[in-house]
């Protein structure tokens, strides 16, 4: 990227032009303030003159206003005054001007001219007084100082400016390309990410700037991606792992329906047939439902729900199982207020969990399901007597087709925790794991305030 065309450079040339008109501005205000009042007080200078002059020739007339003139430049008091009485034909008649000035007229009734003194020009303003006769008087002022301070200023305006200028797109120049710098390493970190490897990072130095801030965003953006992007793959792995064996008993059950000519016996194949193409519609059922959730298009009704309620129409669901499988159930259910969510969702969640339970719990074991209120929570936790979870294992059994070795003997898909932990995340709530050792113990704490 060329420097002229960051914004760090765009943005210091603007900065330089607004700190020039800053500069004008104040300039313009000194020059109010110093030079314009000295222009202000030497106007005011000679007005005083001349107007003292013209009282001089209206009480004494011509040989008044000749000695008044004489007087004052005798005096010396004054040396940059400059006097010059004239007849009709502008020649001298007295003054310390040995001609009449080429005048430059302005508007406001005031003129400038060049002064030949001491044989060099040296500028002066004046104004001409008119008297009867066609005789003319000129007072007026060296302004040389003034013109020097004048210039000395403009000339200092100029020079600041242009260093100030000059300094800030130099500043500007470095500021660029230390920014350039920066970003051209996020840019050369997303390239490589866009070939594919997803394991560069962007470098940080430890400032805590914003571009540090904005690094350790997209670190954190990446390894979300990453973990994505692993899932995905494990996803697909998992699929193709645990779909196979299922298709492929349900291809054979098909082959011996297609050449079995017991009737009994076909009927049979068929019913497992189709028992096989249920499980499988189940786990893509799983799957949709899961995706649907942790990508957001599942709005959540926000009805109130009595946890209780939900805990016994499970129980009555599942009590054939348990009975079936000699396994007892305990119900420890205290009075909780009801929690905002999805009734069908947090139905499934208990479902799942309990399902799990009872697989997992050998005959004559104990599964325990109690619902208490804490710390502005409702705390659901199902405890079973079974094998548990081995300690390297609980961080991952709510991926997707994760099974633990032991489990794999049991029927089922592996989404089942991966169900529970999307419901809970939609719910806002906490999934905890325990071995109880012996046993496992699954808590599920859902805000009361939950949506």
């Amino acid at each position: 990227m060329k420097i002229y065309r960051t914004s760090a450079f765009q943005l210091t040339v603007w900065y330089a032009v607004m700190l020039a008109v800053s500069m004008v501005a104040i300039a313009t205000f000194l020059y109010w303030s110093t030079i314009g009042f000295l222009q202000r007080q030497t106007d005011a200078t000679i007005e005083v003159e001349i107007s003292g002059l013209r009282e001089q020739y209206e009480l004494r007339g011509l040989n008044g206003l000749n000695r008044a003139i004489g007087g004052r430049i005798q005096r010396g008091d004054d040396p940059d005054a400059l006097y010059l009485f004239a007849n009709r034909q502008l020649r001298p008649l007295a003054g310390n001007m040995k001609a009449w000035p080429e005048l430059v007229s302005r508007d406001d009734g005031w003129y400038s001219f060049s002064n030949q003194a001491a044989g060099h020009a040296v500028p002066a303003r004046a104004r001409v007084l008119a008297l009867p006769e066609g005789l003319v008087l000129l007072v007026g002022r060296d302004i040389s100082d003034l013109d020097r301070l004048l210039h000395l200023a403009i000339t200092g305006l100029a020079w600041g400016s242009g260093l100030v200028i000059a300094l800030s797109l130099a500043g500007g120049l470095f500021m660029s390309g230390k920014v350039l710098k920066r970003v051209e390493n996020i840019n050369e970190t997303s390239r490589k990410i866009v070939r594919g490897d997803f394991s560069q990072r962007v470098a940080t130095r430890g400032t805590q700037d914003e571009f540090d801030q904005l690094a350790d965003n997209l670190n954190h953006m990446l390894e979300q991606i990453e973990q994505l992007m692993g899932g995905i793959r494990h996803v697909g792995d998992s699929i193709a792992h645990d779909l196979r064996t299922p298709l492929t008993r349900l291809r054979h059950s098909l082959e011996e329906a297609a050449a079995e000519k017991n009737q009994p016996a076909l009927r049979q194949q068929v019913e497992s047939s189709i028992r096989e193409a249920d499980q499988l519609l189940a786990t893509f059922s799983a799957l949709l439902r899961i995706a649907r959730i942790e990508s957001g298009g599942y709005k959540v009704r926000g009805e109130q729900v009595q946890l209780n309620s939900i805990v016994n129409d499970a129980m009555e669901l599942y009590e054939v199982v348990a009975e079936q499988r000699k396994i007892g159930v305990t119900r420890k259910l205290a009075k909780v207020p009801t929690v905002a969510g999805d009734r069908d969702l947090i139905f499934q969640l208990v479902v799942n969990l309990l399902d799990n339970a009872l697989k997992y719990t050998p005959p004559g074991g104990e599964v325990t399901i109690s619902v208490t209120e804490e710390d502005s929570s409702i705390l659901l936790s199902i405890t079973d007597t079974g094998s548990g979870i081995p300690a390297a294992d609980i961080d991952k059994v709510t991926q997707r087709f994760y099974r633990v070795d032991d489990s794999r003997k049991e029927p089922g898909s592996g989404l089942g925790l991966s169900l529970v932990r999307a419901v809970a995340d939609l719910h806002a709530a906490t999934l905890m794991f325990a071995n109880m050792y012996p046993g496992l113990r699954v808590s599920v704490s859902i805000p009361v305030e939950s949506t």
